[in-house]
């Protein structure tokens, strides 16, 4: 039960009413205010590289993405192609992240770094995002936050039956861990009219924004900063989603 393995062929259709132009105009926004209007970027956790494209339309010049799953990678090779970009799609661990050269900017949105469970993980990608930055470039991504893991996921069941796919969807929220196991199931239907059943299993860790800043410091970063959900103030106890900013400074070598 892999997560995003047979799930990325469906993961478009099921995120049809995300606004991604919205999306990576609101990243762009942040690095703007971090200094960076990046012409090379690095799009860790890129899925199907829906924002990746969006980037590469709003003008960013080099762009690389990066995921773990090459399921999602090869929709996302598919996408580019089709919209006559040239994007090179890379299968890769963010937590080791290593690209041919030094880039403007490290983005990882769509909780991302939420997949990073343990300490160990979340500290190497902020090193190996750290390392593969140019001097004043900056690092940005998002997470979703421990009340929506908690209190608005938490221990629920969601489902949804459409024309050509139903899920159902279970919850479990380990307060210790402050992890959420997401247990999904899908119904697909195959062009003889029967459905074809397959299973995935999430795994989410909520970090609190402490957290999140003494590891980036670790890493040596400097000028972290922490934003609300689609917002440009700091975060609010109840928002789902926060994201962050973070600086390489100029001689930042390690």
């Amino acid at each position: 039960m892999a997560a995003y393995g047979e799930f990325a062929r469906l993961y478009d259709s099921l995120m049809g009413d995300f606004d991604y132009p919205a999306w990576a105009g609101h990243y762009l926004e942040l690095l703007a205010l971090a200094g960076v209007r990046p012409a090379s970027l690095a799009d860790c956790a890129c899925g199907t590289g829906a924002m990746t494209i969006e980037f590469a339309r709003a003008g960013v010049s080099r762009l690389t993405g990066v995921d773990i799953s090459e399921e999602m990678l090869s929709v996302a090779q598919e996408k580019a192609r089709r919209a006559g970009l040239k994007i090179p799609f890379v299968k890769q661990d963010m937590a080791r992240l290593t690209l041919p050269r030094r880039v403007d900017a490290i983005v990882a949105g769509c909780d991302g770094v939420n997949y990073l469970t343990k300490r160990v993980q979340l500290d190497a990608f902020f090193e190996r995002a750290h390392a593969q930055l140019k001097d004043g470039g900056a690092l940005a991504f998002d997470v979703s936050t421990e009340h929506k893991l908690s209190a608005v996921l938490g221990d629920g069941f969601f489902g949804e039956e459409r024309a050509d796919v139903a899920y159902l969807w279970w919850n479990r929220w380990d307060d210790e861990a402050r992890t959420v196991t997401m247990e999904l199931t899908f119904f697909v239907r195959e062009e003889d009219g029967r459905y074809r059943r397959f299973e995935e299993r999430h795994v989410q860790r909520a970090w609190t924004a402490d957290e999140l800043r003494a590891a980036l410091e670790r890493a040596g970063f400097s000028d972290i900063r922490f934003y609300g959900e689609y917002r440009l103030d700091p975060p609010k106890h109840d928002d789902a989603r926060m994201h962050v900013t973070a600086v390489r400074a100029f001689g930042g070598n390690r």
